[in-house]
């Protein structure tokens, strides 16, 4: 199992990640780190414990927004679909009722051909 070295807050954890995802492990630390950061940028030295919980806070509080914001947005395609799924019903309607006006005009004008075939010409 690979293992990874991240710095937060200061200071260095070995973690250890599924292959291939070192990356994405490095990047979340460096996200994390970040937060450690604005939060003692914003209230200066209060602790590490009190940095940590504030900043995981205020992660957790981000990922809750997201979700509610996915939610929506699946909602919203949710909606999409359905109309596009009512839209391509009353398109294969109209497809329906013009193809069979068309059957009726191509009938009457053989009709109309055939009527000009057999009546003679005066």
């Amino acid at each position: 199992m690979p293992q990874v070295n991240v710095t937060i807050a200061g200071k260095a954890y070995r973690m250890a990640c599924g292959e291939g995802e070192e990356p994405h492990l490095e990047g979340l630390a460096r996200l994390y780190d970040g937060k450690i950061e604005e939060m003692r940028q914003s209230f200066g030295e209060i602790g590490d414990m009190r940095l940590h919980v504030m900043a995981a806070l205020m992660v957790a509080d981000e990922v809750s927004e997201l979700r509610q914001r996915v939610a929506a947005l699946e909602t919203r395609l949710s909606d999409l679909h359905g109309d596009a799924g009512a839209a391509d019903q009353r398109l294969a309607e109209v497809e329906d009722r013009a193809a069979h006006a068309l059957v009726a005009a191509a009938e009457r004008i053989e009709s109309v051909a055939k009527s000009l075939v057999a009546s003679p010409a005066g």
